[in-house]
């Protein structure tokens, strides 16, 4: 038998791939000659880069950027060295956790540490990037991730702008000159599982920007200097389309990275699927393992065990899914490819017992052993 297991995180339990090796487990307790791999398995957002970097070989990068506000934050990305790969969540530096509810403002806060990022992985030889840019404070259309890269801003008197989201008002001009040379032969693959448009009334500011502290007046101002800033940009880029699906992703980080850099803007489990190459381990399977630590509706509107049972569907492969909990609404992802899926507790107990690392590794790889002795039959 060959199964191939890739199941999202437990959170706050148990990582993708320690999952993945308690069911890996549990399988060999039944059949010892089965041939299991286990892969990574992410949705671009919170622990993307743990997952991928220790799923795909690589190593973890740790340094200081500039944070939201403007003071420097501890933040870390994954390098995989054979494919010079780097993967970054841009909330590490620059996500909306990482500035006290009273001070939320995006008049306020930048992007730079996530270029500082780059520019890091860019020095240390990468070229690939795969950036997930969910969970922002931010709406500088990326203002200050391009100038930390090089990017130019400049307002009618020739002076910087500076980096913050009040600063786009200023902008009248922008420059290349010092832009880093690296940067064209650099990919840029986005997760971005929003689809707003960087202006209007579905844009960022009017949609994203309340939460991220935004006033009415904030929203209107903002959006008006985004519109002006994506039009001067297009006078530059042939990709500064503010239309885009996406382009308002994270404060305007999507318009940003598609129109100043290339980027792709792709679902965040497309594109992690894709990276970790997942197709071509499922061909030859017998059965695919997927789950996360809750199953639910939601799973089956397009979450990353979802994105594993089409793949597999697509090869005709068996469909188990494995989760802390199920809801009586999760017998939707039956409709979406799962053919089948069990909660792994096997006793009442407190959730903090529950989440423990050990007692969900156990959990987990005792009800593995236990459907997997009715699939060797």
């Amino acid at each position: 038998m060959k199964a191939i297991v890739a199941i999202d995180s437990l959170k706050g339990s148990l990582s993708s791939i320690e999952a993945g090796n308690a069911i890996k487990e549990g399988i060999k307790r039944v059949c010892s000659d089965a041939e299991v791999i286990v892969r990574p398995l992410a949705d671009g957002g919170e622990g993307t880069t743990a997952t991928l970097a220790a799923g795909l070989g690589g190593r973890i990068e740790s340094l200081m950027v500039t944070g939201p506000l403007g003071k420097p934050v501890a933040t870390e990305y994954g390098i995989i060295d054979e494919t010079r790969t780097a993967i970054m969540e841009m909330a590490s530096a620059a996500g909306i956790t990482l500035v006290d509810a009273t001070q939320r403002n995006p008049l306020n806060t930048t992007t730079f540490g996530l270029g500082e990022m780059i520019a890091d992985a860019i020095q240390k030889g990468c070229r690939d990037f795969i950036i997930g840019i969910g969970g922002s404070a931010t709406n500088d259309g990326g203002l200050g991730m391009l100038s930390a890269l090089g990017f130019g801003f400049f307002d009618n008197n020739g002076c910087d702008v500076g980096i913050y989201g009040k600063n786009l008002e200023g902008i009248a001009e922008i420059k290349t000159d010092n832009v880093l040379s690296e940067l064209k032969k650099c990919n840029f693959s986005i997760a971005c599982d929003v689809t707003n448009p960087l202006c209007g009334e579905l844009g960022c500011s009017a949609v994203y920007g309340p939460q991220k502290g935004a006033t009415p007046e904030i929203v209107e101002n903002m959006d008006g200097w985004l519109k002006s800033y994506a039009e001067i940009a297009k006078g530059v880029f042939d990709n500064a389309n503010w239309e885009y699906p996406g382009a308002g992703a994270a404060g305007g980080l999507g318009f940003a990275f598609m129109a100043f850099l290339n980027g792709k803007l792709e679902p965040g489990v497309d594109l992690i699927l894709e990276k970790t190459n997942l197709e071509a381990f499922i061909k030859d399977a017998d059965v695919v393992v997927t789950g996360e630590g809750r199953l639910d509706f939601q799973t089956a509107m397009g979450k990353a065990p979802i994105g594993v049972a089409k793949l597999a569907k697509k090869h005709g492969k068996k469909v188990v899914a494995f989760a802390g909990a199920v809801t009586s609404d999760a017998t939707e992802c039956n409709k979406n490819g799962i053919d089948a899926f069990f909660p792994i507790l096997r006793e009442i107990c407190t959730l903090e017992k529950a989440m423990e690392k050990d007692y969900a590794a156990e959990n987990l790889a005792a009800t593995a052993e236990q459907v997997f002795r009715l699939l060797t039959l």
